[in-house]
């Protein structure tokens, strides 16, 4: 995509800053950060030596997932409220979001005393509708999905007055979300890359804003990478169009980042800002929440970890990139206990640490205690036995089984498959 581009100011017989005809410029950065100041939390920066290693270089970890409301939506949601006039506040703010933005604009509203209304989608996970709830937001659930619950939200304010608050197609909400940005470079003067997760691009654009302008001043270049789920990936064919190209049936886990179509103000950021935006998968994306929990200790939604997914897919190698100082940000942590405990499930069969094996035996006394003693000796332990008698491909006398397993990895998967195949049995892996 396209590079940085140092334009020449021939009025002024010096180059433009990069992105300085773009709609937010640093010294909006600046100023949302003073207005910030005693709002939100300056989250930690934590090293990563695990992911250090992968790379060959320095990574740390930018663990937004500790902000308040749990993500860095608070920032740019309080920077656009703030700045309503008094007869605006009067009339209150709607939003619309499946979790992340709600809890933002609904503890804003409270910290300024603004009333607010979130529409959130059916379905959308009960931690997060308690927590918009608990900030004194009102909340009607309403659509199937976020883009329903967008235009409905824009059609209460239509027609009753209420300042709609859009989660990132707004300068005042990019400039808040850049603020990361210049906390990044105050907390690791020494970054030369800067990788990030892409929804709308709110995030990602105000973070560019920041870096590579004050970076420019400061004689030095920073690279900015975009990651998104491969099923919910617009960025990349509307920055080939040059045009925006939303996408049909958005599907992933990493539903903070689950949106069909860039918005305007962030896209023009983005084409001019940012070097690469890469995607990742599923898989990676599970993969890469486990290693954050246990390598890390860090809880981290889906949409957070995909910078984490990135790094450990090689992504940046894969673009020629070999950065010595990365940091990544974790930008939420507002996870359904359900959907982790679904995704570390996914996560540990992708990981190859859960296996799940499928087998036919003779439906003979004994069969069963042979298989869960070879197992056992090949050190890995069953966690969940399916067994049957009927089924079209049964014959009389033989029996069906699925075994779930925990494993150390694809190494010891594999022991546990030969140890199985050595004494006869025919054992087939089902796809994940």
């Amino acid at each position: 995509m396209t590079q940085i581009q140092h334009v020449p100011d021939t009025s002024a017989g010096a180059p433009l800053r990069p992105g300085a005809q773009l709609s937010v410029q640093l010294e909006d950065v600046q100023a949302a950060q003073e207005l910030l100041a005693d709002i939100i939390v300056r989250t930690p920066m934590e090293h990563s030596r695990a992911l250090g290693r992968m790379i060959d270089g320095t990574v740390h970890l930018k663990a937004e997932n500790l902000q308040r409301a749990g993500s860095f939506k608070v920032r740019g949601a309080y920077v656009r409220m703030a700045r309503l006039s008094e007869e605006e506040k009067a009339r209150g703010v709607v939003a619309a979001s499946a979790g992340n933005h709600a809890q933002g604009v609904a503890l804003a509203a409270k910290k300024l005393g603004i009333t607010a209304k979130i529409y959130m989608p059916r379905g959308v996970a009960l931690p997060k509708l308690a927590a918009t709830r608990d900030h004194g937001a009102e909340v009607i659930l309403y659509g199937s999905n976020v883009d329903e619950a967008l235009a409905e939200a824009q059609r209460h304010s239509d027609e009753t007055g209420s300042v709609f608050i859009h989660p990132f197609n707004n300068t005042d909400v990019v400039a808040g979300q850049g603020t990361i940005g210049l906390e990044i470079l105050e907390q690791e003067p020494e970054v030369d890359t800067v990788i990030m997760g892409i929804g709308g691009g709110g995030l990602l654009a105000g973070s560019a804003v920041a870096i590579k302008q004050q970076a420019a001043r400061l004689g030095r270049e920073v690279k900015i990478i975009g990651v998104q789920a491969e099923n919910a990936a617009a960025y990349p064919p509307s920055l080939a169009a040059d045009a925006l190209v939303p996408i049909k049936g958005v599907r992933t886990i990493a539903d903070g980042i689950a949106v069909g179509r860039p918005g305007e103000i962030p896209f023009e950021i983005i084409k001019e800002l940012v070097d690469e935006v890469v995607t990742v998968s599923e898989d990676a994306i599970a993969r890469a929440l486990i290693f954050l929990l246990e390598r890390s200790k860090m809880v981290v939604e889906p949409a957070g970890a995909v910078p984490v997914a990135a790094l450990m897919e090689g992504k940046l190698a894969d673009l020629g990139i070999k950065p010595k100082n990365v940091v990544a940000v974790l930008s939420g942590g507002n996870i359904d206990p359900m959907l982790m405990l679904r995704v570390i499930q996914h996560g540990l069969s992708a990981a190859d640490r859960f296996l799940t094996v499928k087998m036919m035996l003779k439906d003979l006394p004994g069969e069963l205690a042979t298989i869960s003693q070879i197992i056992a000796d090949a050190d890995a332990n069953v966690t969940g036995v399916d067994h049957s008698r009927i089924g079209g491909a049964l014959s009389m006398g033989e029996v069906s089984i699925v075994i779930n397993m925990e494993t150390k990895g694809a190494e010891h998967s594999e022991r546990v498959l030969n140890r199985l195949r050595a004494q006869g049995y025919e054992p087939i892996v089902p796809p994940h």
